[in-house]
């Protein structure tokens, strides 16, 4: 493979050849020769167990760009370790070649550029090629696709279908089971009607009947697969009805229940379990303490928090597998199993690079037919973009400074506020911004632009309350997503102290003020989690605002300082 060093001298060596018009061009293509679909999937197999894991997906049929965050702040005992590790320090942890594939795929290192030489990743046509290779190569019978949520939603074609669009094309991918978190904000009868339909599990270990107070879903299953018997215990959001309506599923309750964790362990083992995977969206941190307090679990395939990481972080005996966001990447875990026990393993998190990976053509069949009758409105352009629009970070993504810009102006506020959601693809400068764009940006079934009065007092509380379910050092009181992103303010945050006392300085842009605690502001937001919310679709907003302005060009946001880490 080329180093990085090759790479440039060969791109500047061309260039100076064939002129600045040819060279881009070249380059991407030298990188991607550089590849090969083979080598993306090359792994020396271990034992006849293999679990193959998709997670996040949130509705991205077709191959994206997404930036991985360049700030994922870790507090208390997980500070500086995976995945709160980003940008060179991540390079240097798992030693990976600045300018690679690998650096491109996992950091937002030189994210511009390398998107530029390597392409888009991700389209579910490219992980159906991926998958099926691994069912050949190992055997059907021998392999378990586990599918981690978040799947139905995140698409102006998800939106419209309710979830049918992802519904259809991961029935035809037939993955053993699923667990799930944004499905739910389809409303309960909707989720119903869909799992009653899946010709495969769904599984919800921590999810209850209010009214009869008794598990509402399968809580786990019993697989037969590479000679041994394996159970999956399915995990969704323990937060859903506290980050999404709660009015969307007044039936159900959920929560993290480590306590029935690790009944349904013992159940296992009693039924004959020699391998135990907890299918999670619990986020990271959470699964990392789960594992630590529950014994008994051999795998963990983590959702959530997006995060991807090249090697399972091991607790305890147990791995825990992080497998990325937007179809971006397929995790493969081979497991040998002697003797009732797993004795060793071998891991591979499969970047899906879609111009190396020949999509499969059946999938490419489906995806196409299911997109038809919207692609016309998915192809519509909207304006351009000279500025990297991206949402993923910790405190800002300029994706959610384009929204709160346009809240701003088209709901003539003082202050916007855009939820910290980690889902929405990103744009490269020069790209044209389509109506597709947009809205897998803000594709949600509640989707009012409100406009409120909010004191400074009620503003300082809710960056505070966000603050709190971000950088709680107990990770089980983390809800998982990045800090609400502001328009028309800024502050300071110390991620290290405690609730009450992350926030200060908070500051009225457009007049240089301090915000008083017992002033009124006009506020502009959207997503809120209160029934019967009133105000214009989200996306209309912003498509009037990038109408009126339809080149798009951000300034730095450096409303936001971090202090103290």
């Amino acid at each position: 493979m080329f180093s990085r060093r090759e790479f440039l001298m060969a791109a500047t060596a061309t260039s100076a050849l064939l002129g600045s018009g040819m060279a881009g061009s070249w380059s991407k293509l030298m990188a991607q020769q550089a590849l090969s679909e083979d080598q993306l999937l090359a792994m020396e197999p271990a034992g006849s167990l293999t679990l193959v894991h998709i997670t996040d997906i949130h509705a991205q049929l077709k191959p994206i760009y997404f930036r991985e965050p360049s700030i994922n702040l870790g507090i208390g005992d997980v500070t500086g370790k995976p995945p709160h590790v980003t940008g060179a320090d991540f390079l240097k942890l798992y030693n990976i070649e600045a300018g690679s594939p690998d650096a491109y795929a996992l950091t937002s290192e030189d994210f511009t550029s390398l998107a530029k030489s390597y392409g888009k990743m991700g389209g579910m046509d490219r992980v159906a090629t991926v998958i099926k290779r691994i069912r050949a190569e190992r055997g059907n019978d021998n392999v378990l696709l586990l599918d981690g949520g978040d799947t139905w939603q995140g698409s102006y074609t998800s939106n419209q279908t309710l979830g049918q669009d992802m519904v259809t094309v991961m029935n035809a991918l037939k993955p053993d089971a699923m667990t799930g978190h944004w499905e739910f904000t389809y409303g309960t009868d909707r989720v119903q009607e869909i799992i009653d339909g899946l010709p495969f599990a769904f599984l919800g270990s921590n999810i209850y009947d209010n009214e009869w107070d008794e598990p509402a879903f399968e809580a786990w299953k019993m697989f037969e697969r590479g000679g041994s018997k394996v159970a999956v215990i399915g995990q969704a959001f323990p937060y859903t009805p506290i980050a999404n309506p709660r009015w969307m599923i007044p039936g159900w309750s959920f929560g993290i229940r480590e306590e029935d964790i690790a009944k349904h362990v013992e159940e296992a083992r009693g039924e004959g379990a020699e391998v135990i995977v907890l299918l999670s969206h619990n986020g990271f941190d959470v699964d990392r303490k789960l594992a630590s307090n529950v014994a008994g679990i051999d795998v963990i395939l983590t959702g959530h928090t997006h995060d991807a990481l090249p090697e399972p972080v091991i607790v305890n005996d147990t791995l825990v597998i992080a497998s990325g966001s937007n179809g971006k990447f397929v995790s493969r875990v081979d497991l040998d199993v002697k003797d009732g026990a797993v004795v060793g393993y071998k891991y591979r998190l499969i970047p899906i690079f879609s111009d190396v990976i020949t999509p499969d053509a059946e999938m490419s069949a489906l995806i196409d037919e299911v997109r038809a009758p919207f692609e016309a409105d998915l192809s519509r352009v909207l304006g351009k973009t000279e500025s990297l629009l991206y949402r993923r970070g910790n405190f800002n993504g300029t994706f959610d400074d384009l929204i709160c810009q346009a809240l701003l102006e088209e709901r003539d506020a003082q202050i916007a506020l855009s939820p910290g959601f980690r889902w929405g693809t990103s744009l490269l400068p020069g790209q044209e911004i389509t109506f597709e764009d947009l809205h897998n940006a803000c594709a949600m079934t509640y989707p009012a632009a409100y406009r409120s009065t909010m004191n400074g007092q009620m503003l300082k509380d809710i960056l505070e309350d966000v603050g709190d379910n971000l950088f709680n050092k107990d990770p089980y009181y983390q809800q998982g997503g990045d800090m609400v992103r502001v328009g028309g303010m800024g502050y300071t945050i110390d991620p290290k102290m405690e609730i009450g006392e992350r926030i200060s300085d908070m500051t009225l842009l457009s007049t240089g003020e301090p915000i008083d605690p017992a002033k009124d502001y006009v506020v502009a937001g959207w997503a809120s989690v209160n029934e019967n919310t009133e105000g214009p679709a989200i996306w209309d907003v912003v498509e009037n605002h990038i109408t009126k302005n339809p080149t798009v060009k951000l300034p730095d946001n450096e409303s936001v300082k971090v202090i103290g880490v």
